[in-house]
């Protein structure tokens, strides 16, 4: 069974402990005011409304798997320095806005036939 994607859905990114400890000795040493919180939401996937009712119309759901799958497309195309990233999957196709961690849109197969992706810099093949 698949998790149903709400408009405005957040879904949380792998935090790993040695991000939150990172954060934590930041804090500590630059008496910076870095959170649980603000972490968490920085590594949060977002849909736009765009996004949403794309996947709605087309009758795209996304399990929790495949999400874990596209933010860690999102953390290997923000390792490079990309900016708007294509995210490529068996059957579908999204374009990413890197730096925000928000999904922009989403096709499906039969829409990313004879299709031309434009304003991307780079390209995540998710197998």
């Amino acid at each position: 069974m698949s998790d149903r994607l709400t408009i405005g859905q957040l879904y949380p990114a792998s935090v790993h402990p040695t991000t939150l400890q990172r954060s934590a000795n930041a804090k500590n040493t630059v008496n910076s005011d870095v959170s649980f919180e603000s972490v968490l939401q920085k590594n949060m996937l977002k849909f736009s409304n765009h996004a949403a009712k794309r996947l709605e119309q087309r009758g795209i759901e996304l399990g929790s798997r495949q999400l874990d799958q596209i933010s860690s497309a999102v953390d290997k195309a923000a390792a490079k320095g990309s900016k708007e990233s294509l995210i490529l999957m068996k059957d579908m196709a999204l374009i990413v806005s890197v730096a925000n961690r928000t999904v922009v849109t989403a096709m499906d197969g039969s829409s990313m036939k004879d299709n031309v992706f434009t304003q991307i810099d780079s390209a995540v093949i998710i197998s």
